[in-house]
């Protein structure tokens, strides 16, 4: 047995020199998505401080294609060093419910990926055209069961982060409005700002400002409790309504990637994150941090998917 433990322990010794030297070239970090928006808002800072920890370039590069799965393949489909990591939101698991509901497949599975850590988990917030007699949630969905699917909806597209949480919002409150789906999530708040649309959702960074202005009218968050960008947002909970919705954004690689170097990257990002700089470059953009390590950022994961699935089999296909 100890000749066993001996040979065991002396197979085990690269690996964990080679978790200590990682890493030994550049730290690529893929955004599944066009430049611009919360992943690129995380990643460009994260670049920066990673590159000034470990000595390594960190160049981000943007791999969009098929909501966020182009780069999510990409990343769990490299070499698996620990080199390249993935910077995204829960299209994640939004893009295999999807497919899935279409009998499609996605090209990776969530058991390709690692968690490394979860930087941010702002809610989303809902807002209403200030033409729309609906001053508190109670008016809105009163006037939703007065008019079913009169009233008009702008989502960032099909089974996206800001349609789920609306259908959770309607299926919580036995109400039915009419969608209008858009491209992304600035051309969602758009439409509600020009009046094609009446009620929307979205994050507090780009909500907020227009609930100052009084161009939308903040009336509920996805959350567990306020969001400081916008304190006068009651939470649905706190009102009885039993959901919630996040916009996050986590840092992952593949799970093919060695369990060292997994942990010398979750201590890399632990660093990071919790770095000056880093926090400081979020704040500016209005979102709060909310570190979690891998353990408990699966935790998170996981029931934010289940809240997600079952809003998307409530979708149906369309």
């Amino acid at each position: 047995m100890k000749r066993i433990a001996i040979i065991s322990t002396l197979a085990l010794a690269p690996l964990a020199a080679h978790a200590q030297d990682f890493p030994t070239k550049a730290l690529t970090i893929t955004v599944p998505n066009p430049p611009g928006g919360m992943n690129q808002v995380h990643a460009q800072p994260l670049s920066v401080v990673l590159e000034r920890l470990t000595g390594q370039p960190a160049p981000v590069v943007n791999r969009p294609g098929a909501v966020g799965a182009a780069g999510t393949a990409f990343v769990v489909n490299q070499p698996p060093d620990g080199h390249n990591l993935l910077v995204t939101t829960a299209n994640l698991h939004l893009a295999v419910e999807k497919d899935k509901l279409y009998g499609a497949k996605t090209p990776y599975s969530l058991e390709q990926i690692a968690f490394v850590a979860l930087m941010s988990s702002d809610p989303l917030i809902m807002g209403v055209h200030p033409v729309l007699p609906a001053k508190t949630v109670k008016d809105l969905i009163a006037l939703a069961k007065a008019k079913p699917n009169e009233l008009v909806f702008s989502t960032s597209g099909p089974y996206g982060i800001t349609h789920t949480p609306i259908v959770m919002f309607m299926d919580a409150t036995k109400t039915r409005m009419r969608h209008l789906p858009t491209t992304g999530g600035g051309p969602a708040i758009t439409q509600a700002l020009g009046g094609h649309s009446q009620v929307t959702g979205g994050g507090p960074a780009t909500m907020a400002p227009h609930g100052k202005t009084g161009k939308l009218r903040l009336i509920a968050s996805w959350g567990t409790q306020p969001h400081p960008a916008v304190p006068d947002a009651p939470t649905f909970k706190s009102m009885g309504i039993d959901i919630e919705a996040y916009l996050w954004v986590g840092l992952f690689t593949s799970a093919a990637v060695p369990e060292a170097t997994q942990t010398r990257l979750r201590d890399l990002a632990r660093r990071a994150i919790n770095d000056a700089q880093f926090q400081k470059a979020l704040e500016g953009s209005q979102v709060v941090l909310n570190y979690r390590d891998a353990p408990e950022f699966r935790k998170f994961f996981e029931a934010d998917h289940k809240r997600m699935a079952s809003a998307i089999k409530s979708i149906g296909k369309i």
